[in-house]
């Protein structure tokens, strides 16, 4: 399980990472692009971070309770994650990956050397 708290520190541990609230919600950027997001609704924090089609349809495939297709802009494979739900390495790994996705080749590469 992790707590909202734990994602916004890991994310904004990020290299150039910002927060800014858009809809109402926490948004994760970097180069002024959303990389993640989180809410909570009803008692639960669902994040949702960029990821690949072919991420997004491994995760959802392998554990559907846990993640799922983000409304709106699942198709370019954002996906939801419980927070509830998620092994905290396993969400440090998606989100590092959808920064990664967002940020410079420079900024990828001295984090990758850093």
């Amino acid at each position: 399980m992790v707590t909202t708290a734990q994602l916004r520190q890991l994310a904004l541990g990020l290299p150039g990472a910002q927060e800014r609230e858009t809809w109402g919600h926490p948004t994760f950027r970097v180069r002024d692009k959303i990389f993640a997001t989180v809410y909570e609704g009803d008692g639960v924090a669902i994040a949702t971070v960029k990821a690949s089609p072919e991420d997004q349809e491994a995760l959802v495939g392998g554990d559907p309770q846990t993640f799922g297709v983000a409304s709106h802009v699942g198709r370019y494979g954002w996906t939801t994650i419980r927070l509830d739900r998620i092994d905290p390495d396993e969400l440090r790994e998606l989100v590092v990956e959808a920064w990664r996705r967002t940020a410079t080749k420079r900024a990828v590469a001295a984090f990758d050397a850093g």
